[in-house]
């Protein structure tokens, strides 16, 4: 009677946790547009945070788009307008990874509308450390606590209400040489940590102006970007290795990988993959703004 007792606690405890993930096929984590899903007879708006079950059906009006993540914790992006069946679009989706499931919550708490109220009510109360530039260019780097870098890839950008490009992106080390200078007409532009001048493993630290290339008194402040230890380096590496299909190439990815980046202090990681995901779907827009205002990088507007 022990041993049956046993066996039945043991087969409980085997498959609740399975139960549970099946409970429900994905969780809404982006929604943009007026989305519906019908679970029995009744279409309800889509809530950002809700799940969806494998009876359910959901409707995307045009130009709309829905993030979600798997119970395995494989995401998945919806584009297309009309009626999509909650159990066909999980047939779409392949092995997930269940690390990614604790990121989950991190990033819903950080884009809720109770964070953004807490953001709004403090606007103005954290003094912005300047640098040296005199800041008619705003550029969207953090401090230099933050301002470790984890990629090959970096993707500065800024803002100006009144100077126009082209603009000139000048790096330089601790003692101010220059090592490298590039001219864009845009407000962004992609660096390369592999170029030669900037791979030297003794330099750890890189500094990073934009100015105008008509007016060069016109810049912004000074900011740094710093190359990550190497036993930073492997720590991420294996980090991001266990969270697998994450490093996909889609809006929803990158989006996740921002926040990953977020929650692991690589702040300029993160900037580099939300810019990435604006290039893949650009309304990433809205989610990128609030997170230069959740990290005070850039001034929000006041109402």
């Amino acid at each position: 009677m022990k041993t049956r007792k046993l066996a039945f606690l043991l087969v409980l405890v085997l498959t609740g946790p399975l139960a549970m993930s099946q409970d429900y096929a994905f969780q809404v984590m982006i929604n943009k547009g007026n989305n519906e899903v019908k679970s029995g007879d009744n279409w309800q708006p889509i809530r950002t945070g809700a799940t969806l079950k494998p009876g359910d059906e959901i409707k995307l009006e045009a130009n709309a788009y829905l993030g979600l993540r798997h119970a395995t914790g494989k995401m998945l992006e919806v584009k297309n307008q009309g009626p999509h069946k909650v159990a066909d679009l999980a047939k779409n989706v392949g092995a997930g990874s269940s690390v990614m499931n604790k990121y989950t919550d991190f990033i819903l708490s950080s884009n809720s509308a109770e964070a953004k109220k807490n953001r709004l009510s403090a606007t103005g109360a954290v003094h912005r450390t300047r640098g040296t530039g005199d800041g008619a260019i705003e550029l969207f780097l953090p401090e230099n606590q933050f301002s470790r870098v984890f990629g090959d890839k970096v993707i500065v950008n800024w803002e100006s209400a009144k100077v126009q490009g082209p603009y000139v992106i000048e790096l330089q080390n601790m003692f101010e040489d220059v090592l490298a200078k590039y001219e864009t007409d845009g407000t962004s532009y992609t660096i390369d940590l592999t170029e030669p001048k900037l791979s030297d493993k003794d330099l750890n630290a890189i500094m990073v102006r934009v100015s105008s290339k008509a007016d060069p008194k016109q810049t912004s402040v000074v900011k740094m970007i710093q190359k990550l230890s190497a036993d930073d380096q492997n720590k991420i590496k294996a980090d991001m290795t266990e969270l697998g299909n994450v490093l996909d190439e889609s809006a929803i990815n990158k989006y996740f990988l921002a926040n990953f980046f977020e929650k692991n202090n690589l702040l300029v990681d993160a900037i580099t993959a939300y810019q990435q995901a604006m290039a893949l779907e650009p309304s990433f827009k809205e989610e990128y703004e609030e997170f230069l205002y959740r990290k005070n990088l850039k001034t929000p507007p006041q109402n």
